[in-house]
């Protein structure tokens, strides 16, 4: 007597396949497609920005910035920002929207409106695959007076719905020896 497969074990092990067949398929994640990223999130800092400067509502601006470019409700988010050390790590979007446009009682003096002008990115490397990619380096941030502000950092992408989101973001200020 031959033993037959089970229908739902075929079906499955059937479905295993497409998706192995699927994976090795698909075209990596594009260095462009971070790059516009990067650039896409840094020109979401300068609309921050300029909207407080302006007196309009950049509460509503920065919820746009976090919604459209963070994984938030899709996946979890690690985000170190860089000028946080009471509250290191931002888990939700609330965390995330304080450290952007400020809080009063916290840390938080609202990064993304302090006036800054201009974002540039040096990668240092970037890193893809069919579902995620990463970036390393340093970004510049020029603020009001024309000077500008290094930063390290390290961010983490995942691709959702055909639009990459960050799932890591990790800032920091360069090593100063004393």
């Amino acid at each position: 007597m031959t033993k037959k497969p089970h229908p739902v074990v075929t079906a499955a092990s059937g479905l295993a396949l497409a998706a192995i067949a699927m994976s090795t398929t698909a075209e990596p994640i594009s260095e462009q497609a971070v790059i516009d990223a990067q650039k896409t999130w840094g020109e979401g800092i300068v609309a921050i920005a300029k909207m407080h400067a302006d007196g309009g509502d950049y509460a509503a601006r920065a919820t746009e910035h976090i919604n459209n470019l963070y994984a938030y409700g899709d996946a979890k988010v690690m985000f170190k920002p860089t000028l946080a050390s009471e509250d290191q790590f931002r888990e939700t979007f609330d965390e995330a929207l304080s450290y952007f446009i400020g809080h009063e009682g916290t840390e938080d003096a609202g990064f993304a409106i302090k006036g800054w002008t201009h974002v540039r990115w040096e990668n240092n490397g970037i890193y893809t695959n069919e579902i995620s990619a990463m970036a390393m380096g340093n970004y510049y941030f020029t603020g009001p007076d024309g000077n500008e502000t290094k930063v390290e950092y390290s961010f983490g992408y995942i691709l959702i719905d055909g639009a990459l989101k960050i799932n890591l973001h990790h800032s920091s200020l360069p090593y100063s020896p004393e």
